[in-house]
């Protein structure tokens, strides 16, 4: 029987990418092929992030763009999965009659099987999110073939007010620690060399279990081979200070962190439903940077929430200056229905939130300069990534401190290294987010 031809549109975070990268596993194992055009395509996927009202945004402009494709292609059927369709159950029909298929984001590993039964059953699946992956099931690599993510848990117990994920992705809830390993041992197997470890809230990993982040970041350092541990999303209330030590010990955990703050107001995070508090956000950051003095560190705020007022801004402002992250998001607050705090008043009018983003973001540019520019004579290990999108002339790659995607990039334009492996750079001139450098 001849294969039917996907296409597949993957949008939002890199805990999105690997739910996509499962859905392709499992529609190439059961013999469906790849296309890159989906004019060509017989079904077209779109994997949908509805986090905060941008990514909404793109996802319905990505979704009537594929069904411009589907009318004037090959396409028999248009499918949307993920956050949006789980978000939105009741609305999708009416809002979307041009697709065929709805998965939300806890039945996606029946996606082969409602393809096969699309019209027998309604068009809406929308379960309650509970699965949790593991290293048996199949997986197709989307990212280059030298860095991946695990995802090393799924869901949140957060009571964040502004945020929608809980309800989205259900309870917390972490892989056993034996499929992490074995995924990670076979992915090094592969060549993959750079391995990010995700989650909504990657430091609760194993939290009321027997294991924990420390020991599991141990024994994937402990695996063979020369690699990268880069961990993402890291909550600060509850951070396993150990995890600390870890890095000092494995030079195979890149000396890097991302640390969502959201703010540090007092008033502020307490209205945020934030656990934990302005005090263990100081103390942590003052303990990584004095046991991990070449960490680089990655945080994003949320200014103009519901009753920020100039002086808790000044103090998110004055608290910025002072940290110094190597790496900093803005997003103006987004009141997302079907949160607490979609519902408070004393708004803050968008203009002044736009406003307060633009300050911090050219103070960061300040400091993110000063830090680049300090690097420049020294030699950094770096990833080589590939061809620049910016010059045939140049080789994109990045240090330990540059996580792909989010943050800058070493440009190489002298030497000829190898694309997935790493090497050594001087770095020879530096702007607000890149480096340039030299193979030595």
């Amino acid at each position: 029987m001849k294969s039917r031809r996907v296409h597949f549109v993957s949008l939002g975070c890199p805990k999105n990418l690997v739910d996509s990268e499962v859905m392709l596993g499992m529609l190439v194992s059961e013999g469906f092929a790849l296309t890159g055009d989906p004019r060509l395509a017989e079904i077209i996927i779109v994997n949908t992030c509805a986090f905060i009202e941008d990514a909404k945004k793109e996802a319905i402009d990505v979704i009537l763009s594929m069904a411009q494709h589907k009318r004037e292609g090959d396409a028999e059927m248009l499918v949307v999965a993920g956050c949006l369709p789980q978000r939105y159950e009741r609305e999708m029909e009416g809002l979307f009659p041009e697709v065929d298929l709805f998965v939300g984001a806890g039945e996606f590993p029946k996606i082969v099987e409602f393809i096969r039964d699309a019209g027998e059953g309604g068009r809406v699946r929308v379960g309650r999110p509970e699965y949790l992956y593991d290293h048996r099931s199949p997986r197709q690599q989307a990212t280059p073939a030298h860095t991946t993510y695990i995802k090393i848990a799924e869901g949140c117990f957060h009571p964040c007010s502004f945020c929608i994920i809980p309800k989205l992705r259900g309870r917390f809830r972490s892989r056993d620690p034996e499929s992490i390993v074995a995924e990670a041992r076979g992915m090094l197997g592969r060549g993959v060399r750079e391995l990010g470890l995700i989650a909504q809230d990657s430091t609760a990993y194993g939290r009321g279990r027997e294991f924990d982040l420390p020991g599991l970041v141990e024994r994937i350092a402990g695996l063979p081979g020369e690699k990268w541990i880069r961990i993402m999303y890291a909550y600060p209330h509850g951070f396993p200070m150990r995890l600390i030590d870890v890095m000092k010990e494995h030079r195979e955990v890149c000396r890097y962190l991302d640390v969502p703050i959201q703010h540090i107001s007092e008033r502020v995070l307490g209205s945020m439903r934030r656990r934990g508090g302005a005090a263990e956000i100081r103390g942590l950051m003052d303990a990584l940077r004095s046991e991990l003095p070449d960490i680089a560190l990655r945080t994003s705020l949320i200014v103009g929430y519901p009753g920020e007022n100039q002086a808790e801004f000044a103090e998110l402002y004055d608290f910025v200056r002072d940290s110094r992250f190597e790496h900093l998001g803005v997003f103006t607050f987004s009141p997302e229905e079907g949160t607490a705090a979609a519902k408070l008043e004393d708004r803050v009018p968008p203009e002044v939130a736009v406003e307060r983003r633009d300050r911090i973001m050219e103070l960061q540019q300040g400091i993110a300069r000063e830090k680049n520019a300090s690097l420049v004579g020294r030699r950094l290990k770096v990833l080589v990534d590939g061809p620049s999108e910016q010059s045939e002339h140049l080789i994109a790659a990045r240090h330990e401190g540059q996580a792909p995607d989010i943050d800058g990039v070493v440009y190489i334009n002298e030497g000829n290294p190898k694309v997935g492996e790493f090497t050594r750079v001087e770095i020879t001139d530096s702007h607000v987010y890149d480096l340039v450098g030299r193979v030595v």
